[in-house]
């Protein structure tokens, strides 16, 4: 009986200190959340008491606290951007704007001869083309963006559609004074994916090789595994490493006075409809040269790729 009251003492004392450490180390972890969450120390929970289920709680606050810095860190960012956009889109719309309204009070106002009227009509004409280029623009990649933009999945025969879109550029591109390099494969390839938008895709790759490009131009597309990959290399001795990594941003141009043609938004189209396609577009600088890379899955569900004779 003695022993038996003896083992029941012991086991109670047992489970009451280890009550009260469990009493001691919450009230501890209380305390190191506390300052965390006054910013007062930058230190995660740390268990000194071992025990299964403190240390998973712990684990758990701090899961949630590096989701709440994340979405902290993507807040401050979005923000950014939209700042930076609405700076920008003003500055173009501005830019234009204000071009338009002075040549339209000289027509109004000055003696002028009928050629003069002319030129500065025209020139009104193209500043007016040249909004409504950029708030179409600005429009598409709010519509593309947006969680209720749907493409149609199809199959889609590569190599004739990049065929036919670069005959379209066959003036933009002898206008510059560039041959470009084009090779595509000899069998046909085809791709599961939307088909305006992989021609829009590879035309707003297009028009930013014809408009920068300061030399050679390759333009490659074949058969990478279960990939498709479309490969546009010119020459940018232009461009840092900096500026490759902001390449697909919203407004973002080379150009820091922003004075050129572009609105800064056809890369950022680009890239959202490739990722809506579930492909990549990346960039990358390598020895001056700026290579554009597209890749596509070639099959649908898990299918690895399809040819058709």
């Amino acid at each position: 009986m003695f022993i038996i009251t003896l083992i029941s003492v012991t086991a109670a004392a047992l489970l009451l200190a280890h009550l009260l450490g469990l009493r001691r180390e919450l009230r501890r972890m209380t305390e190191q959340l506390r300052q965390y969450n006054e910013r007062a120390t930058g230190k995660k929970l740390e268990v000194t008491l071992f025990d299964r289920r403190l240390e998973a709680l712990a684990g758990q606050i701090n899961r949630q606290s590096n989701l709440i810095v994340e979405a902290e860190a993507n807040r401050r960012r979005t923000e950014n951007e939209l700042r930076q956009a609405i700076a920008n889109i003003s500055h173009d719309i501005r830019t234009p704007l204000t071009s338009i309204l002075g040549y339209i009070q000289l027509l109004e106002v000055e003696p002028i001869t009928p050629e003069e009227k002319l030129e500065y009509l025209e020139i009104v004409k193209n500043r007016t083309k040249r909004l409504q280029a950029l708030l179409n623009d600005f429009f598409e990649l709010s519509l593309i963006e947006s969680s209720d933009y749907q493409l149609k999945t199809e199959r889609i025969a590569m190599t004739v559609l990049l065929s036919d879109t670069l005959v379209g550029f066959y003036d933009q591109f002898n206008e510059r004074g560039i041959t470009p390099d084009i090779r595509l494969p000899r069998e046909a390839v085809a791709v599961y994916a939307d088909e305006s938008a992989v021609r829009r895709v590879v035309e707003n790759l297009l028009i930013n090789t014809v408009k920068h490009a300061s030399g050679p131009v390759t333009i490659c597309f074949g058969q990478q595994g279960t990939l498709a990959e479309l490969s546009i290399v010119n020459e940018a001795k232009e461009l840092s490493a900096s500026d490759v990594r902001l390449l697909f941003d919203r407004f973002y141009t080379v150009d820091r006075t922003r004075s050129g043609q572009g609105s800064g938004l056809g890369l950022s189209i680009a890239k959202s409809l490739m990722n809506k396609m579930n492909g990549t577009l990346t960039a990358e600088l390598h020895g001056g040269n700026l290579t554009m890379i597209c890749r596509w899955p070639m099959g649908p569900q898990g299918e690895p790729h399809f040819h058709y004779r």
